[in-house]
């Protein structure tokens, strides 16, 4: 007898929501005899692939986690004093276990609904107000990738401001971080802007007369902390502004970065409670003087007031997204941090000032007993101040002797190559490490000293006048009011509450893909031997790693159709951006730098024209038909008129409309007639994989987003993942790194920090790879399509399907036209969007990529239930409009209108409206088993925007707003 110990299907099972029956059901709602019959009407038969992948066969639930493991006890967790902008960080348990791995806050999207996403908005707000009091600036953005690409748009917004063709030099400190350094200058070369290295000593060569901006590091990466008043002042006697890199923690004891004349500050949040991660995800962040308010990159949370003119907070409309330029964009982000900034926010609010100066005393307090201890030990500490790090002159044995005895003790010490040590400690560390670490540099003569000893001997002197911080900080009730884990987990609780969030519906967003983020994907991301090593430990020592990475980038590479990958880039937008870079290096290569013209479909995401003019390139538009396809012979006749400059053409496939285009082989083999590669956007590959290959019907590049496709959760807004997949010819260029042996032979600078981006959570991808298998993975974008399909032909008896394929069929994703709505009843896209909330939804994507009309995107995790809870909520909308156009409902006055109703205006004393309290309240049946309530009323953007606000206001000013 033969036992099915572990059937296949059981993840699939779980993951796909409609069951076997429900798909029965739903095909024949279509009008398709089987799946099959649906894919061959969605899929252009020349693209389609007509094989199985080559993937393994699923795996359980239960033997992924047995697999993860595996690879865990691969990863060799030394004791690791790096430094470098990493650190080891003790996640407080009520944050580890109430937002890190609660899907509550991991599953929501970013905040474009802000009446619905107030509990995070909250939380970024605070994260904003920490980084502002910390860094002495008055404005800062809702975080950022890296420390490295912040630095690299920071200095972007500079050069916006100060840069010219005479004025394009750009300093930056010998001190800074050398992965900063890499990447500022892979930033910078596209644009013409020209960096140069300095010494604080010598900033008169070159003369800062031709430069536009400095970045400086503080403290250094050496460890020294430098007094930069009078640097300052030079570069700006001279024009040019100041970039300070900062370590947040070590500005709980040290001058802030405003208060010494930076411009802008910038850096990583990662040592407040995100763990390493080996590289990420971790929340960078970017503040600033008042004079950049209009011009900091990414978004800011900001204070605004709602209908009743209660206090709301919502993004600030000119920062929500800078790539709505488009083609005059000067950043492309159009993601952030989200999840780890609530994290670090979080981690201040429980330790409050006195907490976090505790701890940053203490991380001083064992740096100068280490110092002292190694001095005795007849060693030399090159720098007089210092926070957390030590640059060591070993004397009586030479560095790598002294590297080779740490690493005989599991200890990891930086290696400066100049016969210097650096030595970097953090709040994880305890008194027996200072002593191993005492060992490693006693001679076999010297002393026995212990860290205690040593301490007692020499007590810590406070730093002199003009570095030691005078100006509180963190002094908002909010960072001194939850101390207790009581009140603590309450506040978390009651923040989570005020958000919508996959735990409670579905999220159906066209061009976003909301899917299941399933508990096994995600519970090896917080084991130690993931997330506790660091990005720059010895690649022995992370062999863990190395085979998932080996995994991940095969499975990748086959579903794509391209034979190369790297995973460094760290959101989508970067993946453009790389994907673009690697392009031109080719063509460089090759002789034709001169090639610099992009095509791009008026229908693209704003991203794509944003990294085009970010990677140097210049955007030529290709028109779109009437059936939103592109235009072939506008791209035809462009494509000649460029070909002596044609570099590439950047295409969303399917379309960003939501269909599969059938001329697609046509478009990619016109570029390439002419001298062009095709870079492919990887948004909707949810409708592509097992079906068809984006290498095989002509794409030399795509970039594909694991928080989409691949079950990476969105996280309110980040963290994402942007890999690219390249050709052979391609593969020499993918990106390297300072610091690790990455990327390809003729490799392009560093587009992330950390050589493999966000390296924890690729985690979640290849456990749902595994878990689906070659099966699995081709099921769930059939289910996809299926559910995509199901809903446009219920809801085309109702309202207009705008776009659809050759056959009548409609990819994963399709848009609803508001339109005719509007003519006749005024209202809008957004009312209906408004009015889903009182319904218990998160609206779908607004007026993309189409004014005034809705795009809707189900994902194959929702089953038919969901699906169709939430086809009954927009056919009970549109008979409300309908009675708006029958004169029932007043044009002014009615549910779309007024949406969304809090339960404070239901439960109001007086109730002045053309209809009841129950038809604005609980429209529908399922309102009344279990109602979400929208905390606040519908936000007023315009006040925002003339009223920025973007820190905790004082507590007296919620008393009075709309008073």
């Amino acid at each position: 007898m033969q036992l099915e110990m572990e059937p296949f299907g059981e993840f699939a099972g779980r993951h796909i929501g409609p069951a076997p029956a429900d798909i029965e059901e739903m095909l024949r709602a279509v009008g398709a005899a089987s799946m099959s019959e649906l894919v061959e009407q969605t899929v252009p038969e020349m693209i389609r692939l007509g094989r199985d992948l080559e993937l393994p066969e699923a795996v359980s639930e239960r033997r992924l986690l047995d697999r993860a493991a595996e690879l865990a006890r691969f990863n060799q967790l030394y004791r690791c004093y790096l430094g470098l902008g990493y650190h080891g960080t003790l996640t407080p348990g009520v944050i580890l276990r109430n937002i890190l791995e609660n899907p509550g806050w991991y599953t929501q999207y970013t905040p474009y609904q802000a009446e619905i996403s107030q509990g995070r908005l909250e939380a970024l707000l605070n994260f904003q107000t920490m980084v502002i009091d910390l860094t002495g600036l008055p404005i800062a953005n809702a975080s950022l990738l890296d420390e490295g690409t912040a630095a690299a748009e920071a200095m972007l917004m500079l050069w916006g401001s100060k840069g010219s063709a005479d004025r394009n030099i750009f300093l930056v400190s010998e001190a800074c971080h050398p992965q900063t350094v890499a990447v500022v200058r892979g930033r910078a070369r596209p644009l013409g802007i020209d960096v140069r290295l300095f010494r604080h000593g010598d900033i008169a060569q070159p003369s800062p007369a031709a430069a536009f901006g400095a970045l400086l590091q503080y403290p250094t990466t050496e460890g020294a902390v430098v007094d930069y008043r009078g640097l300052c002042t030079a570069l700006h006697e001279q024009g040019a502004g100041v970039v300070v890199a900062v370590d947040l923690l070590a500005l709980a004891l040290l001058v802030p970065p405003g208060e010494f004349g930076a411009d802008i500050a910038v850096g990583n949040s990662q040592r407040f409670g995100v763990p390493m991660g080996y590289g990420g995800p971790h929340a960078a962040y970017l503040a600033a003087t008042d004079a950049f308010k209009r011009k900091l990159p990414g978004r800011i949370i900001g204070v605004s007031i709602d209908a009743d003119g209660n206090p709301a907070l919502r993004m600030a409309l000119q920062t929500r997204e800078q790539h709505i330029r488009r083609e005059k964009a000067t950043s492309n982000i159009c993601t952030a941090q989200v999840l780890l900034a609530i994290m670090a926010g979080m981690y201040a609010v429980y330790h409050g000032p006195a907490g976090i100066r505790a701890i940053a005393s203490r991380v001083r307090k064992l740096t100068w007993a280490l110092a002292g201890g190694i001095e005795r030990l007849g060693h030399i500490i090159v720098h007089e101040e210092f926070f957390d790090t030590l640059q060591v002159i070993p004397s009586g044995y030479t560095s790598a002797e002294i590297l080779s005895r740490a690493r005989e003790r599991g200890i990891n010490l930086r290696d400066f190559e100049d016969g210097t040590v650096g030595i970097s400690l953090d709040e994880t560390v305890r008194g027996e490490d200072l002593d191993d670490l005492l060992a490693v540099f006693r001679g076999e003569d010297g002393p026995e000293l212990t860290a205690e000893g040593v301490a007692a001997d020499a007590p810590e002197p406070a730093y002199p006048a003009n570095l030691a911080r005078a100006s509180g900080y963190l002094e908002h009730p909010v960072f001194n009011r939850y101390h207790s884990e009581t009140e603590m987990l309450r506040y978390i609780h009651r923040l989570e509450t005020r958000d919508l969030s996959l735990n409670t519906s579905m999220i159906p967003l066209g061009s976003c893909t909301m899917k299941l983020n399933a508990t096994s994907e995600m519970i090896p991301v917080t084991w130690p031997e993931f997330g506790s090593l660091h990005p720059f430990a010895p690649l022995d020592q992370a062999e863990g790693y190395r085979r998932l990475f080996d995994e991940l980038e095969g499975w990748l590479c086959e579903m794509s159709g391209l034979p190369a990958c790297s995973l460094q880039p760290n959101s989508g937008a970067q993946g453009e951006y790389t994907g673009l870079l690697v392009i031109a290096a080719r063509h460089e290569d090759q002789g034709d730098g001169h090639r610099d013209v992009c095509l791009i479909p008026s229908s693209a995401h704003g991203t794509n024209p944003a990294s085009a003019v970010m990677a140097g390139m210049k955007v030529v538009v290709v028109k779109c038909d009437e059936n939103g396809n592109i235009d072939v012979e506008d791209l035809r006749a462009k494509a000649a008129q460029h070909a002596d400059r044609l570099a590439a053409t950047m295409i969303t496939y399917p379309s960003t409309h939501g269909v599969f285009e059938s001329a697609i082989r046509e478009v990619t083999d016109i570029v390439h007639e002419h001298g062009g590669l095709v870079y492919l956007d990887g948004a909707n590959l949810n409708a592509q994989v097992g079906l068809c290959r984006p290498g095989d019907y002509g794409a030399d590049v795509i970039h594909i987003n694991l928080h989409k496709t691949f079950a990476i959760p969105h996280g309110g807004g980040g963290p994402g993942m942007g890999p690219i997949c390249v050709t052979d010819e391609l593969a020499p260029y993918l990106p390297g790194h300072p610091l690790v042996d990455v990327g390809g032979e003729v490799a392009i600078p560093p587009v992330s920090a950390a050589p493999w981006g966000s390296a924890s959570i690729l985690l979640i991808s290849w456990a749902y790879i595994a878990m689906l298998g070659r099966d699995g993975v081709r099921a769930a974008t059939e289910a996809a399509v299926l559910n995509a399909n199901y809903m446009a032909t219920r809801l085309s008896k109702h309202f207009d399907v705008l776009y659809r394929g050759d056959n009548g069929r409609v990819a994963h994703e399709f848009i609803l036209d508001m339109r005719p709505l509007r003519r006749g009843t005024g209202i809008t896209d957004e009312d209906v969007a408004k009015r889903l909330m009182d319904y218990g939804f998160h609206a779908p994507t607004m007026s993309f990529p189409v004014a005034g009309t809705i795009m809707i995107e189900p994902t194959e995790s929702e089953s038919k239930r969901e699906l169709d809870r939430l086809v009954d909520a927009l056919i009970s909308i549109r008979e409300e409009i309908r009675q708006i156009e029958l004169g029932t409902f007043d044009k002014a006055d009615n549910p779309l209108k007024n949406a969304p109703h809090t339960a404070a205006m239901v439960t109001a004393d007086e109730w002045g409206h053309g209809y009841t309290r129950q038809e604005a309240a609980y429209p529908a049946p399922s309102t009344r088993e279990w109602k979400f309530w929208p905390p606040v009323r519908r936000v007023n953007n315009a006040h925002g925007d003339r009223n920025l606000v973007c820190a905790c206001p004082p507590i007296e000013s919620y008393e009075t707003v709309g008073a």
